[in-house]
């Protein structure tokens, strides 16, 4: 059983940054894709950023492409987001999520995909 918890939320004004973090418990760490996804009041949870166990790899929603940044440090048990240029349409509940894979290169922007959820840290953009 695997435990994340995200951190790093808050208020910001557009065009500022946040670094979202989500610590993993309970699992090897590096046995895990792992993926960020928001869920935006009244809307369905979507897909943000992705990145492989290794970290080689990662894959971003268009809508953030260029803007944030996922990476992992495998030593430490975290996943991190960073935010840059945000907007006020990017103000939502961000979750991490722990996907269990067999291949070290592989992600999935699937929600179903993944195994563990985090309990997600609200994140506000002012205008």
């Amino acid at each position: 059983q695997v435990q994340l918890v995200e951190s790093g939320g808050g208020l910001v004004q557009a065009g500022g940054s946040l670094r979202l973090s989500c610590a993993a418990s309970g699992g090897t760490f590096s046995k895990y894709a792992m993926g960020w996804f928001r869920q935006a009041p009244g809307k369905e949870r979507r897909f943000v950023a992705a990145i492989a166990r290794s970290g080689g790899t990662t894959y971003y929603a268009g809508s953030v492409k260029g803007r944030f940044t996922i990476s992992r440090d495998n030593a430490k048990n975290t996943v991190y987001l960073q935010m840059n240029s945000l907007k006020p349409e990017d103000t939502a509940v961000y979750y991490c999520a722990a996907d269990l894979r067999n291949d070290e290169q592989g992600y999935s922007d699937w929600l179903e995909a993944y195994d563990y959820w985090g309990q997600g840290t609200q994140v506000t953009v002012s205008s």
